[in-house]
């Protein structure tokens, strides 16, 4: 007989009572939130590509890797009818697959045409936008320098458009030791979701380095990661605790707690969920500041808002640094479908922006 192992129920975790945390005296609790945050452009547009794609097609959806990085939002399509795979071999013969927001490299759009594969390609319109630049500046013989974390799914997708014309510089230190043959055609472009701080560090060094060093002809660290970390540059120095919503394997989520750290923030944890908060992170603070990566619905960061309130910071203030009306068409194979079946193809309602149904 076989022996089965029945895995034990989780038992949530007793939270430590809002009274017996200690308050710092003299101080009144509040939150400063950070604006922009939450959901960009490019994550909008994928989610609701996968969720018009439910709609239209019917169940299943297939989608290579997560569409964004975001536990909930991966979670809740998967419960409508998305099934998320790592590769085009395990999607069937002939079925639909939308590609993430995060791009892919010609060899996965040719695996996928192999397979005879209808796909939706979510790719972020400004991920192709480097992917283009590297397209461009191989053809006109340069040696790229791509500054960007080694097995992101956005730097293999860039990485594969000019494989044999990219070397990978991952930080500052890489940055002091690269070779490179040619330095006199020599281009940087970067991952779109970096720490901007980090990344001019590791350009300034490889300036240094090599004097003839082009510029990508524009930023290529996307405008809401820049706006996000700005954001938190303005709430860090007053804050003793910051709270960032986004989930590991979110770059710019990550990035948000470092660069809270590297500005004033007393203390700062990276947190899927509310749930997850540890109320002994209350103790002695009187400023909680909250921000979320551009991959995060942002009801989300109402749970958290709720659980700080149960915890006497229930006073919040907006720190706005930048306006943000963004908004990216649906794919094109998605629109072409839906216009021909006499659908709407835009991501607006009622002349606002489309409210999908993921929070």
């Amino acid at each position: 007989m076989t022996a089965v192992s029945v895995p034990m129920p989780t038992i949530p975790r007793k939270r430590v009572a809002p009274e017996d945390i200690r308050t710092p005296e003299g101080s009144d609790q509040k939150v400063l939130l950070a604006a922009p945050r939450g959901y960009c452009a490019g994550v909008d547009r994928a989610v609701i590509a996968v969720e018009r794609a439910l709609e239209h097609y019917g169940a299943p959806v297939y989608v290579r890797k997560e569409i964004v990085h975001n536990r909930h939002v991966v979670e809740t399509l998967s419960e409508r009818g998305a099934v998320f795979v790592n590769e085009t071999d395990e999607v069937p013969q002939g079925a639909r697959v939308v590609f993430s927001a995060h791009g892919v490299s010609p060899a996965v759009h040719a695996e996928a045409a192999a397979r005879d594969l209808s796909t939706i390609d979510a790719t972020c319109p400004l991920v192709t936008k480097v992917h283009r630049e590297a397209v461009r500046f191989a053809r006109d013989g340069y040696r790229i320098l791509l500054v960007g974390h080694a097995g992101h799914e956005e730097v293999e997708g860039t990485m594969g458009e000019a494989p044999e014309h990219i070397t990978l510089i991952e930080n500052p230190e890489e940055a002091k030791t690269v070779e490179v043959e040619d330095t006199e055609r020599l281009v940087w472009i970067s991952q779109t979701t970096l720490s901007v701080d980090e990344t001019m560090a590791t350009v300034d060094i490889l300036r240094q380095r090599f004097p003839h060093l082009q510029d990508p002809p524009s930023d290529d660290i996307c405008y809401a990661t820049q706006n996000r970390q700005v954001a938190v540059k303005k709430i860090a120095p007053q804050a003793d605790l910051v709270l960032v919503v986004g989930s590991a394997n979110s770059s710019n989520s990550v990035r948000l707690v470092e660069v809270a750290l590297e500005h004033g923030a007393k203390a700062a944890h990276r947190i899927d969920f509310a749930r997850e908060v540890d109320e002994t992170w209350f103790n002695d603070v009187a400023t909680v500041g909250v921000t979320s990566g551009a991959s995060v619905p942002d009801g989300l960061v109402q749970d958290l808002l709720g659980l700080l309130a149960d915890y006497g910071f229930a006073s919040v203030e907006e720190v706005v640094t930048a306006e943000e009306d963004l908004m990216f068409s649906l794919p094109r194979e998605l629109r072409k479908d839906l216009k021909a079946a006499g659908k709407k193809t835009s991501n607006k309602r009622d002349g606002a922006d489309r409210q999908h149904d993921i929070i």
